[in-house]
């Protein structure tokens, strides 16, 4: 398998693994399909997410950020809901349970990533601007999952659903997809965003 998965803060862990283990924070979850399973569930494979704010042509992106950690729950053979993780003042800290398309886009995206012959780290990259959520193929298997930046070479895999004009599940190399991304964004938009 040429993805190697970064281990989580322990802390983010423990956190998604107590919410797991209180009845109260599944039951006010608005995950129907995690209140509804019977029988254990765990949390695996942990992705950081990174947000990439303020795209221009010009500029290129900015550094990503981290902004947490996503761990897909899951129960028996499949991925039933995900927990995020948040960086607080004090440490890792349980934000929310959540279900919906991404979750099964995300472990199709995986399962391509699979296939390909180079080694890449898997992480998650939000573009809030478009309200896009990518599988970021990171070709520095080695580097640490809570810095950098989206290198030309990298791989970006839209999930779904995806903007529109952006086909989801199709792999891009960074250099290839940002200035597509760019274009997508209005003028006044643009504009509002670098003043």
């Amino acid at each position: 398998m040429p993805l190697h998965v970064p281990p989580a803060p322990a802390p983010a862990l423990r956190t998604v693994l107590t919410a797991l283990g209180s009845p109260t924070a599944v039951r006010e979850a608005r995950t129907p399909s995690l209140r509804a399973i019977h029988g254990p569930a765990s949390p695996e494979l942990p992705l950081p997410v990174h947000v990439l704010d303020h795209i221009t042509e010009t500029t290129g992106p900015s550094r990503a950020r981290l902004t947490g950690w996503r761990f897909l729950i899951r129960s028996g053979e499949r991925a039933v809901a995900a927990a995020d993780t948040m960086l607080t003042p004090d440490g890792w800290a349980f934000s929310h349970f959540f279900e919906g398309p991404y979750i099964a886009s995300t472990e199709r995206a995986l399962r391509q990533a699979e296939t390909l012959t180079r080694h890449y780290q898997p992480r998650l990259l939000s573009v809030p601007e478009l309200y896009m959520l990518t599988l970021w193929l990171h070709g520095d298997h080695t580097a640490d999952a809570a810095t950098g930046h989206p290198a030309a070479d990298d791989i970006l895999v839209p999930l779904a659903p995806a903007p529109p004009g952006i086909a989801a599940h199709r792999p891009h190399r960074v250099a290839e997809l940002l200035p597509v991304l760019t274009h997508r964004l209005t003028p006044a938009r643009a504009t509002t965003l670098l003043a």
